[in-house]
C-alpha cells in the first residue's frame, strides 16, 4: 500500500467509489451556476465552488442511492441541488458573520461585497429549486423544502444565541441541528428516497444523516479553538472572536467562577476582546475541561450516527459512512 492510501479518509475511499457520479455532478453544477445576463453570478459561485470544498453533503445522497441500487440519474441532480443549497446558505452565513475567510480562502463577500453574495446565493436556493422539481418527486420536494426552511431558522436562532451566555446545551443542539445536521439529514434521505427504498431504510439514513451532522458540527466548533487554518478553512479563534456561543463555552461557563463569569460577560456577552483574550479563553476552557468534554460528545453522536446504519443491507458504502461518522471527529485529535 502506498503512502496516499495508507492516509486515504473514507470520505477520499467513497470519493474514488462514486468518482463518475460526483465528476455528472460537478459538470451540472457548473452548468446551472451559469447565467447569460449577470457574469457576476458565475464569478463569485466559482470562486466558493472551485475552492476545493469537501462536498460531503452531495456524496452522501450519491452514497444513498448507489448503496440502494438505485440505476438512474436524477440522484446526480439532487446532489448538485444539496451544493446549491449548501453554498447559497455558505454566501449568506459569511455575510451575517462578516467573515473573511472561507475554504482557505477570502470570503466572496470580502471579494466582491455582501450585496452581491446575498443576492448570488439567492439565484443559487432558486436553481436548487429548478433542480428539485426534474426529479418529479414531490416527496423529494416537500424533505429538501423543509430542509432549507429548517436551515434558516437555525440561523435565525443562532442570532438570539450568539453573545448569550444563557444559551445552553439544549438551544444549542437545536441551533445545530437547524443549520448544519438539517441538510445533512436530507442530503442521505433524499438519496434514499429516490432509490424507491423502504421505509425504514429511509428512516435510517435521515437518522445518520442529523447524527453525522451535529458530530461534524461540534468538531468544527472545537476545531475552533484549536484547529490549523488549513483544516477548519477559516482563521482559528473566529467563533470567538465573532461573539458565538458553542459547546465548548457553554461548558466552560457552566464551570465558571464569578471573575472567569466576567471575563465571558466581557468577550462574548459584550464582545469587548483585547489582546491575549483568545489565549485567555482557550485557557479557561482546558482548566475546566470543556474542550475534552466536547469531543467526547461529539464521539457519542457518531456512534449514534454508526447505530442508525446498522439494519441496512451489508454494502461496502455502508462501511464507509460508519468509518465516515468516526472520521469527522477523528479531525480534532
Amino acid at each position: 500500500m502506498s503512502g496516499d492510501e495508507a492516509r486515504a479518509t473514507p470520505q477520499d475511499e467513497l470519493a474514488r467509489l462514486l468518482a463518475d457520479d460526483m465528476a455528472a455532478v460537478t459538470a451540472t453544477i457548473r452548468a446551472r451556476m451559469a447565467s447569460e445576463h449577470a457574469p457576476r453570478i458565475p464569478e463569485v459561485t466559482a470562486h466558493l465552488v472551485e475552492a476545493g470544498g469537501k462536498r460531503l453533503r452531495p456524496l452522501l445522497t450519491l452514497a444513498a442511492a448507489r448503496m440502494l441500487g438505485y440505476a438512474g440519474d436524477h440522484h446526480i441532480r439532487l446532489a448538485a441541488t444539496v451544493e446549491f443549497i449548501h453554498t447559497a446558505t455558505l454566501l449568506h452565513d459569511d455575510v451575517v458573520d462578516e467573515s473573511t475567510r472561507r475554504r482557505g480562502r477570502p470570503t466572496a463577500n470580502l471579494l466582491w461585497d455582501n450585496k452581491s453574495s446575498v443576492l448570488v446565493g439567492d439565484y443559487l436556493f432558486a436553481r436548487s429549486f429548478q433542480l428539485m422539481v426534474e426529479t418529479g418527486s414531490l416527496r423529494v420536494l416537500d424533505i429538501l423544502a423543509q430542509a432549507a426552511a429548517t436551515i434558516a431558522e437555525g440561523e435565525v436562532l443562532q442570532l438570539t444565541a450568539a453573545q448569550n451566555l444563557a444559551t445552553d446545551e439544549e438551544v444549542y443542539l437545536r441551533v445545530v441541528r437547524g443549520k448544519t445536521a438539517a441538510l445533512f439529514a436530507a442530503a442521505a434521505e433524499v438519496g434514499a428516497v429516490i432509490a424507491g427504498a423502504p421505509e425504514p431504510a429511509v428512516r435510517a439514513l435521515a437518522a445518520y444523516g442529523d447524527a453525522l451532522g451535529v458530530a461534524f458540527q461540534m468538531a468544527d466548533d472545537l476545531l475552533d479553538y484549536g484547529g490549523a487554518a488549513g483544516v477548519i478553512g477559516k482563521n482559528t479563534g473566529d467563533d470567538f472572536r465573532e461573539g458565538k456561543v458553542t459547546l465548548p463555552v457553554i461548558r466552560a461557563v457552566a464551570e465558571a467562577d464569578a471573575g472567569e463569569r466576567a471575563f465571558w460577560e466581557r468577550t462574548i456577552g459584550r464582545r469587548d476582546q483585547r489582546p491575549g483574550d483568545l489565549e485567555a479563553a482557550l485557557a479557561l476552557l482546558a482548566r475546566h475541561g470543556a474542550l475534552e468534554a466536547t469531543r467526547v460528545e461529539a464521539l457519542g453522536w457518531a456512534g449514534r450516527a454508526r447505530d442508525h446504519l446498522a439494519g441496512l443491507p451489508a454494502h461496502p458504502i455502508r462501511d464507509l459512512l460508519a468509518a465516515l461518522a468516526g472520521a469527522a471527529v477523528d479531525r480534532i485529535r
